[in-house]
């Protein structure tokens, strides 16, 4: 976990995938492996803050609804470029090309990304609530997509190329 930087505003994504079984089913036995990596690479890459876990190092285990085949993952990054930087641009893309081996194609909105305050720690009710916004209101600066992007309160962290949008919309 990384804490120190210049901005007053890191920014928040919550990403969430129903899998299409049990996490001990040999379906998901390729993902499973690959998490640890794939979190130590978050945990390393450039700009990363903080990210969502429990005791076991992962999210996997933490319930955010009856289904336990609902997951979730909840990070803060401390630009839109660093976060897009990961998700696209790493060993994280590799994973994201196989999604659908693992999980559903979720209706509605599935990643929502919002700026906190440097420090904040969202929480899961929190990155629900951002993700009904994005539902009910289409982006906006309270809740938003790489596609559909607005600049930090302070300015600063909002910038993708057109090239890194059109990247995103591939995906």
């Amino acid at each position: 976990m990384r804490e120190g930087s210049a901005t007053a505003y890191h920014l928040a994504q919550v990403n969430m995938a129903h899998a299409l079984a049990p996490l001990d089913d040999p379906l998901l036995a390729d993902f499973m492996a690959k998490l640890d990596e794939i979190n130590a690479l978050a945990d390393r890459s450039p700009g990363f803050v903080w990210r969502l876990q429990s005791e076991s190092g992962n999210a996997t285990d933490i319930d955010v609804s009856p289904d336990p085949r609902l997951l979730i993952n909840l990070s803060v990054w401390d630009s839109l470029e660093s976060l897009f930087g990961y998700v696209y641009r790493s060993g994280h893309a590799e994973v994201m090309r196989r999604r659908r081996e693992w999980f559903e194609r979720m209706s509605g909105p599935y990643v929502a990304l919002w700026w906190v305050p440097a420090g904040h720690r969202p929480g899961v009710e929190e990155a629900l609530a951002r993700l009904e916004i994005l539902k009910r209101d289409g982006p906006t600066p309270r809740a938003f997509t790489f596609k559909q992007h607005f600049p930090s309160p302070s300015g600063r962290g909002g910038d993708l190329t057109e090239r890194e949008v059109e990247e995103a919309r591939c995906t």
